[in-house]
């Protein structure tokens, strides 16, 4: 059982404020992020990397301006007035309504006249303001926002449109993905603290935003998970299949008292907190050249392997198991050698022919032969769906049409922390 949450003092909340020491991430690929977020870092705001692309453009539902790195005002606009920029070569090149162009070399910003109003990214609409920055590739575009408001465009991408039933879950995603935020905030090495994909947290602006995850939002206003006095950043993945994973199973990553393998089991039956979901249980095969083809294109980033071809495949078996179930690491045999892969790697290299990661690494393999030896079909029929480490998505669902509240969601998939206020 957890101690009760005291609220925390003064002292305590400078201390939440420098938010140093967080040593785990890897919501979504894995990587933990290098140190804990800058002790100047501003933690009621984000920089969200929106993408570099060839071409955009860029309007306001109010009056607009756009300053250079020297708080020179360079173009102006009216609401609904649209600027196209562009880059190359690090040199920006904007093109106004009325058709004239400037071109300019250093960073700039795009503020709406009011605060309320919104930012639109080809028709795509934000809150708060732009960064727009020339690279060799385009132009690249960060949103600054509070991250109140980033995460009204986040919950909804990462846990989709729910109803009243699951407001604790929402509530719970809520928190973790503000956890998952403020662990990265101010980033020194690069122009933002988190991209708008599945790298980080899945990100939608204004148009993924609705009233329940909203108000999900506003009550857990500043809440972060805590562990030995700091920010934890918090894994969460879609479906665990029945049981959690520790890091350790998974990444190559040491381990965390507040990361622990959770049975998902309901108490008192044969079913699971998130049997609901859509992909609990699945089955992926591949025939043989399909497969070959994937692991001759995917292989080298997980395994060492010769140059040259990395051969047909003839067979892929598992190399053990993981104290949760799922699979330790595989070996995948061809005509050219053998090779193995271990915990989420795993997920890389046995992709569908259109690139779509394995579901997860809790499954069973069965293989058919061909007379010449080589693999004909590769069938895995597996559970669950992501990495497995940290909050199970549908399992907070399924836990908040139980009755449980958030706290209680999180204290379960993140035993021995805390709930505070960051801010």
């Amino acid at each position: 059982m957890l101690r009760r949450v005291r609220a925390p003092s003064a002292a305590l909340i400078a201390r939440y404020a420098a938010l140093v020491l967080v040593d785990l991430a890897c919501t979504r690929g894995g990587a933990p992020p290098a140190s804990g977020p800058s002790p100047n870092a501003d933690i009621r705001v984000v920089r969200v990397s929106l993408g570099t692309m060839p071409t955009v453009l860029v309007s306001a539902t109010d009056d607009w301006r756009i300053t250079d790195g020297d708080a020179n005002v360079v173009a102006r606009g009216r609401s609904g007035d649209r600027i196209s920029v562009s880059a190359a070569g690090g040199v920006i090149r904007l093109v106004q309504p009325g058709g004239s162009t400037r071109e300019l070399s250093s960073r700039l910003s795009l503020v709406a006249a009011s605060p309320t109003a919104t930012i639109s990214v080809n028709q795509r609409r934000y809150r708060g303001e732009l960064s727009i920055v020339g690279a060799d590739s385009g132009v690249q575009i960060v949103n600054r926002l509070s991250v109140e408001a980033y995460l009204r465009g986040v919950v909804p991408r990462e846990l989709g449109v729910r109803g009243s039933s699951d407001r604790a879950a929402l509530e719970a995603q809520a928190v973790a993905a503000r956890s998952y935020a403020i662990a990265r905030l101010g980033n020194t090495s690069r122009a933002f603290d988190v991209t708008s994909t599945t790298s980080d947290q899945v990100y939608g602006g204004v148009d993924a935003e609705y009233a329940l995850a909203d108000a999900a939002v506003a009550a857990t206003s500043g809440l972060v998970l805590m562990y030995d006095g700091r920010v934890v950043s918090a894994p969460y993945f879609s479906t665990c299949g029945g049981s959690t994973a520790a890091p350790d199973e998974i990444w190559r990553e040491r381990g965390e008292p507040f990361l622990q393998r959770v049975s998902d089991r309901i108490p008192g039956s044969d079913r699971f907190y998130c049997d609901i979901a859509p992909r609990f249980r699945w089955e992926r095969s591949w025939q043989g050249d399909t497969l070959t083809a994937i692991v001759e294109r995917y292989l080298r980033t997980y395994a060492t392997v010769p140059a040259g071809p990395v051969g047909r495949v003839r067979d892929v078996s598992i190399d053990g198991r993981t104290p949760s179930g799922r699979v330790a690491a595989i070996r995948v045999e061809t005509d050219r050698g053998r090779y193995r892969v271990r915990g989420n790697d795993i997920r890389y290299v046995l992709r569908s022919p259109g690139g779509e990661l394995l579901n997860s690494t809790y499954f069973s393999a069965e293989v058919v032969s061909a007379p010449d030896g080589r693999l004909a079909r590769l069938t895995t029929r597996g559970l669950g769906y992501g990495h497995g480490v940290g909050l199970c998505q549908w399992g907070a669902i399924g836990r908040a049409r139980a009755g449980q509240d958030f706290r209680t969601i999180l204290r379960t998939y993140f035993p021995g922390t805390s709930i505070a206020r960051a801010y």
